[in-house]
């Protein structure tokens, strides 16, 4: 008797500390450890925010639902916006916005629809493991997505970037589902520049809001110098492990839903989670916004960190009232004007050491340090398929040279897609013909890299 006893005691003992700390745990915790981001890497944020929101009103000359100071938008810059009657289901609808104030162009994706059916269908397009792309995994809906959008659009975007003086940035920026689809725009992009005029990598950005887990680790590591992903403190969708299908399938019992996940995860050793080359992870670099402390009621004046994690990626989940709030893109675009007028304070405050060019340089510099260390740390914990990087002049020529093979690889890819499609009077580049001629079918029918393909460029 004494030993049942003795036993339900330590029983009762480890559920209450399981559940201290999982009540315990705040968003606060995920970026504990990174170094505070600057003022010059964060300024783009609440800009492109307030362009997603743009996304949203049918008429900018006469907006209906503005952010607070207005959207701060040229209306003669849009280029073009669809709707979902023009995009039939393929993609959600988006916006191109040329600006000449900051020598960009944007396309600007919104987030999911909780009334469209075609939204849910992009979303429901996936199973774990279905797509390999690129020496690693990505949601198959949301590379269909962006393939669709590239086939409608890449003469736009060629048209745009070449009219002016190949010298513009191209943005690509989500919230939520269109940030999967915007991350994917990015690396097909990245690897096919020459599609859009031979835009190179450096000239390349994409910045995830409130991003959906949409490619595996060895990617979003990868691919850190051109994906930003934004966060807003305990926001649920990057935290979740459930494939995105599962999540919105459960969207009107979500709590229910991250209560049996965050359990679930507590038996998994981290390790495992590592090795499993299909698990989707956030791409890219991490911005975590944190405004909130623990044992603290209200938003404090809200933080920006920033780091690209390995392990440790959000794995998270944080049971807290406003997982799904700090999810919506209006309370972001807020809150990262709040934290951008405090870093303009602080760097106003400081003493510069050095000029600000000066200042620039070292920060670009300290970044592509971090990206080495992010990929040089993969490798050292067996991440599937990561690729490491022996110095800091070899990652430079490495991106030189992966974009010079991108370059080389696609102009072969070219004339065997305009020879699949010589019955059609149209020019312009199938995606479709480009993203699949990087795959082969195995004896079961799964896709594969094709090997012989990318060897070949080499």
């Amino acid at each position: 008797m004494s030993v049942a006893c003795g036993f339900e005691c330590v029983v009762v003992l480890g559920c209450m500390r399981w559940v201290w700390k999982r009540c315990t745990y705040i968003g606060n915790d995920d970026s504990a450890t990174w170094p505070p981001a600057t003022y010059d890497e964060f300024e783009p944020i609440p800009r492109l925010c307030r362009t997603i929101l743009a996304v949203y009103e049918d008429d900018l000359h006469n907006p209906k639902f503005p952010p607070e100071g207005g959207y701060r938008l040229n209306p003669n810059w849009v280029v073009k916006r669809v709707a979902y009657r023009e995009t039939l289901g393929n993609a959600p609808p988006y916006l191109i916005y040329l600006d000449h104030e900051h020598h960009e162009i944007v396309v600007a994706i919104r987030g999911l629809n909780l009334v469209k059916e075609s939204d849910y269908k992009v979303l429901m397009d996936n199973k774990l493991g279905k797509q390999m792309f690129d020496g690693g995994y990505v949601h198959h809906g949301l590379l269909k997505a962006a393939i669709w959008m590239l086939n409608k659009e890449s003469d736009t975007l060629k048209r745009l970037w070449v009219e002016n003086g190949k010298s513009y940035r191209m943005i690509f920026v989500g919230h939520s589902l269109g940030s999967g689809v915007a991350s994917l725009l990015a690396i097909i992009v990245a690897n096919h520049g020459d599609r859009l005029g031979g835009i190179p990598r450096s000239l390349l950005r994409c910045y995830a809001v409130a991003p959906a887990r949409c490619m595996s680790l060895n990617l979003a590591v990868k691919y850190a110098d051109v994906i930003q992903s934004v966060v807003l403190q305990d926001d649920f969708l990057p935290r979740t492990p459930t494939p995105l299908e599962d999540i919105f399938k459960s969207v009107f019992c979500l709590p229910c839903l991250l209560f049996l996940v965050c359990l679930r995860d507590t038996f998994i050793p981290e390790g495992r989670k590592l090795r499993d080359p299909r698990r989707l992870y956030a791409p890219g670099r991490m911005y975590h916004v944190v405004e909130r402390r623990f044992c603290r009621c209200g938003r404090f004046p809200p933080d920006v960190r920033t780091a690209i994690p390995v392990d440790g990626r959000f794995e998270h989940i944080v049971l807290s009232c406003n997982a799904t709030s700090d999810h919506g893109i209006i309370w972001i675009q807020r809150e990262s004007e709040k934290a951008l007028a405090r870093l303009k304070e602080a760097t106003s405050a400081e003493a510069p050491t050095a000029p600000p060019p000066v200042q620039k340089i070292e920060r670009q510099h300290t970044l592509e340090k971090e990206h080495k260390k992010a990929l040089e740390r993969a490798v050292t914990l067996n991440i599937p398929h990561a690729v490491p990087t022996d110095t800091d002049e070899e990652l430079s020529v490495h991106k030189e040279e992966e974009s010079a093979r991108g370059v080389t690889e696609t102009a072969s890819l070219i004339e065997d897609a305009s020879t699949s499609t010589s019955h059609s009077t149209d020019a312009r580049t199938n995606w479709n013909d480009v993203v699949e001629k990087l795959f082969a079918q195995d004896e079961t029918g799964k896709l594969t890299l094709n090997k012989e393909a990318s060897c070949s460029t080499e």
